[in-house]
């Protein structure tokens, strides 16, 4: 999900650390970490760099964000975006929790942080994204296939989106 975020004047604490995140795991779990990552690349067809370039083409947007909303508890949730090197594109006073609270009270939240005037869309592979999307009249862009990914970074290149 993002947002025009043009009246947001947060400071970014987060990005000090995006660059050193996974320096902290010392030389040879980075090492070991950045290898199992590239394997996983591999095996996905960079699945991750592509939708990394797609979140980044969202972020390099004036007065856009890119915001998260996940089933996983948020310590952990925060640990996985670090990892994976999307701190740089997710910034945590964007990410929400949904695993106490369910991902409807997470749009509302966000809804009532960044306003109604505001153009949301819906990134995700659930039901429950989707119908949350609807709910709250927002364009839902479904990704179940790598296909899917292709194309949302396509649409966001030729600013369709």
């Amino acid at each position: 999900m993002w947002g025009d975020n043009s009246n947001s004047g947060v400071i970014n604490s987060h990005d000090q650390i995006t660059d050193c995140s996974v320096g902290l795991l010392g030389p040879a779990k980075r090492e070991a970490w950045l290898q199992l990552r590239a394997e996983i690349e591999a095996l996905t067809d960079s699945w991750l760099t592509l939708a990394l370039k797609a979140l980044t083409l969202i972020h390099s947007r004036t007065n856009c964000v890119n915001i998260l909303v996940t089933t996983t508890q948020l310590i952990p949730a925060l640990a996985k975006v670090l990892l994976y090197g999307l701190g740089i594109v997710f910034p945590i006073e964007n990410i929400y929790s949904a695993t106490k609270i369910g991902k409807e009270s997470c749009f509302e939240r966000i809804i009532q942080r960044f306003g109604r005037k505001v153009v949301y869309v819906v990134i995700g592979d659930g039901v429950e994204e989707e119908q949350g999307a609807k709910k709250h009249a927002m364009p839902f862009w479904r990704i179940s296939s790598h296909s899917d990914l292709m194309a949302l970074h396509h649409a966001l290149e030729l600013e369709y989106l």
